[in-house]
């Protein structure tokens, strides 16, 4: 069985029960699982691998991405979605998404796990929910594992069309027979609920302007009769998501999602920017988990999300970059950094978040809302996902008081080492596992062609 020591970081940060923090400490990892966490002289002297951090890196737990639209990276900055909200900017981009291809699918996963990777997210959600041109989640799955992350592929759908009241374009919606047909077949083929495990399936309807009611409770009866197949949704995304759930159902966003049978330790919502006290309540009884995304949700004017009283009432909260056709990057580290800040400003108080607590909504918080035990601190059992930072850089000159809070309150634009499984992926800020210019290459004329078809 392979051996890897890490040694002598400046700062440890652990993000186990006691949130400790180890001044010069290392990992000893055995076969892809952390083995040993404690000060370099307390590890072993030899490993197969050892990576010497000279006191000069904070290592932390690999961060965990719990909402985003892969396909999207090929739709950035759009002129004509630039300065819309959530409504108007989907209507604008369904002509262009209903031209996506399998290779668009494949291209842009690689892409924006590139992006997840290098800003130091090890595990990450996705959420494909259009599938035009015979796409499949199948190229997505494809991609990932490529690369090397740690995925919670989700099978999204959209049912409902224009014609019957709902968002999208009838073009793009399928059939929901067909849909359940294929979330089987996705959940027999792929899903691994084994601890450690590197992919797990999730059953994601969109949203409740694009999905009927029974939809949403065959997903949840079909996901529940596999072990850890988990249910993802949009909820309460901005004030004109509530408008429609009161106007077609009757009923608010949070209520909606208890009668359709959504809500549980195996369910968590994105966006939940407009959720009543209500719905926090009957989330914090539940274990119903969110995805906080703050870019997307200022890029969208949709509103600032909750995320103090949601943790104050022990709501599951992870963060996700949401899809780069409304953040438009996908930088994890400057995720945490937004939602530490808007956090702050929701009610002009600083004493609202600290950015220790943002690390733990970045690492623990997105493991718990994954349904994770063995991502997201690390200890002795943990899988082997960490992240190295250098403090040698002109963004944490003069912050060497307190190297880990400048992890939020300085600006990171990438991480210098990433292992995930024991695997290292990004060696000295450079991805490992596939060759980036080709893809950068590809990405764009494939984002041309959405543009303009030939």
């Amino acid at each position: 069985m392979a051996t890897l020591l890490v040694k002598n970081s400046h700062t440890l940060v652990t993000m186990d029960a006691t949130r400790r923090e180890i001044a010069g400490g290392g990992l000893f990892v055995r076969d892809r699982v952390i083995e040993q966490v404690g000060t370099t002289d307390e590890l072993p002297e030899t490993a197969d691998t050892i990576l010497d951090l000279q006191g000069r890196h904070i290592l932390l737990p690999g961060l965990v991405n719990t909402h985003h639209h892969f396909y999207q990276s090929l739709t950035r900055v759009i002129p004509a979605a630039q300065d819309c909200d959530l409504f108007n900017w989907l209507q604008s981009l369904y002509p262009i998404w209903s031209n996506l291809t399998a290779e668009g699918v494949y291209v842009s996963a690689q892409l924006a796990a590139t992006e997840l990777i290098l800003s130091g997210c090890t595990t990450a959600s996705d959420h494909l929910y259009l599938f035009p041109n015979n796409c499949t989640l199948d190229e997505e799955i494809r991609a990932v594992h490529e690369i090397g992350l740690r995925f919670h592929a989700s099978r999204g759908s959209m049912s409902v069309g224009e014609s019957q009241g709902g968002l999208p374009p009838d073009s793009l919606v399928e059939d929901e027979a067909a849909i359940l047909k294929d979330s089987q077949r996705l959940i027999e083929q792929y899903h691994d609920n084994s601890r450690y495990s590197m992919l797990r399936l999730t059953l994601a309807p969109c949203s409740p302007f694009s999905v009927s009611p029974t939809l949403m409770r065959e997903s949840a009866a079909m996901a529940r009769a596999y072990p850890g197949v988990r249910l993802h949704t949009h909820l309460a995304e901005n004030q004109s998501d509530v408008t429609y759930s009161l106007e077609t159902f009757g009923l608010t966003p949070g209520d909606y999602a208890e009668s359709v049978g959504w809500l549980g330790e195996d369910v968590w919502h994105a966006h939940c920017v407009q959720l009543s006290d209500d719905a926090i309540a009957k989330f914090a009884r539940t274990g119903t988990g969110v995805a906080h995304c703050p870019c997307s949700n200022m890029r969208l004017a949709s509103g600032i999300a909750p995320i103090r009283k949601m943790l104050d009432h022990k709501v599951p909260v992870g963060l996700g970059v949401d899809g780069s056709a409304s953040n438009d990057t996908g930088n994890l580290l400057q995720e945490a950094r937004m939602a530490f800040l808007l956090a702050r400003v929701r009610h002009n108080r600083v004493a609202d978040m600290t950015a220790r607590q943002i690390l733990e909504v970045a690492t623990l918080g997105g493991a718990r809302v994954l349904g994770r035990d063995d991502v997201g601190y690390l200890a002795a059992g943990m899988a082997a996902d960490f992240i190295t930072v250098n403090i040698d850089r002109p963004q944490f000159a003069g912050a060497l008081h307190d190297p880990v809070a400048a992890l939020i309150f300085c600006q990171v634009d990438r991480v210098d080492y990433s292992f995930i499984n024991g695997r290292c992926v990004v060696d000295q800020g450079q991805l490992t596992t596939i060759e980036l210019a080709p893809l950068l290459e590809k990405a764009n004329h494939l984002a041309q062609q959405l543009i303009e078809p030939s």
